[in-house]
């Protein structure tokens, strides 16, 4: 694939990394780079009106400079008065706001959990980050939503058989399992695609006919799947919850994975989790 560094959105619209943002990315206008305006305006045609879990209708604001009171900072003010601090011209908060308006109740459930943390409630831990915090850290800046209705092809992925479920099952992959990015900062790292790109997958039992389904559908079924784990007290304990999802492995992501040797470089396509003493390429 070609780097894009340009606005572009035909050329997003091309790339099957960007399926989730589509819907979105088909509303805005291709002569320059977006600003929060133009979000707030995508957020207007929703209905019903995307909200936070404070209650409050969410809204992209100009990031503010300087070092903030607590009730200003990211999460805090997102939460308390629904409003997504955003630069200008700036690709991971692009995306970050693309994703609010594909996966609003996912991401209300994540401001949610982190907010609790901060204020060290009890449904959201202390105010440490600790595992939980980590992991919808992860989720958020590099989280996959992995769709499966296969428990042999959800075996395959948990136990790092890459080359078993990627080229040996593609056919049943194409089928019944499908991968969805969530993180906005791995929307970023899909500006440039390289060999080693890596999503943080979770996980997410659903019926064959899902994937039959169109694509505003099932985008809407996985966020309420989302929000339903965040929300639950059981879910989102710490990253080991995740599995790495290696994205350019995926059938039809790349031109490389046309050959089964691709598979065959396991500094890619590791057998494993590696620990925190001998990683030399982070996941």
């Amino acid at each position: 694939m070609n780097p894009l560094t340009e606005w572009n959105p035909l050329a997003l619209l091309q790339s099957p990394l960007f399926e989730p943002l589509q819907p979105v990315l088909a509303r805005l206008e291709t002569c320059g780079f977006p600003a929060p305006c133009d979000y707030n305006a995508l957020l207007l045609e929703r209905q019903p009106h995307i909200a936070v879990h404070g209650g409050m209708p969410l809204r992209f604001v100009a990031q503010e400079p300087g070092r903030l009171p607590f009730e200003a900072q990211y999460e805090p003010r997102c939460y308390l008065k629904g409003e997504v601090q955003t630069r200008e011209r700036n690709w991971h908060d692009l995306f970050n706001a693309l994703v609010w308006l594909t996966f609003p109740k996912a991401k209300a459930a994540i401001n949610a959990r982190h907010y609790h943390s901060l204020i060290g409630a009890p449904a959201g831990g202390t105010s440490q980050r600790g595992g939980r915090r980590d992991m919808l850290t992860l989720l958020d800046e590099s989280g996959v939503v992995v769709a499966c209705a296969d428990t042999e092809l959800d075996g395959l992925l948990r136990g790092f058989q890459w080359k078993d479920l990627f080229w040996h099952q593609r056919g049943r992959v194409n089928g019944a399992m499908g991968f969805y990015l969530l993180g906005h900062g791995l929307y970023e790292k899909a500006l440039r695609p390289y060999v080693g790109m890596t999503g943080q997958g979770l996980l997410m039992t659903v019926e064959r006919e899902f994937f039959a389904w169109p694509l505003a559908q099932r985008l809407i079924h996985l966020d309420e799947l989302l929000a339903g784990f965040l929300a639950a007290p059981e879910g989102c304990q710490s990253p080991r919850e995740l599995t790495p999802v290696p994205l350019l492995g995926v059938p039809g992501w790349s031109e490389e994975n046309k050959l089964p040797f691709f598979y065959d470089d396991c500094r890619y396509f590791r057998s494993g989790r590696l620990s925190s003493q001998t990683i030399n390429i982070p996941w």
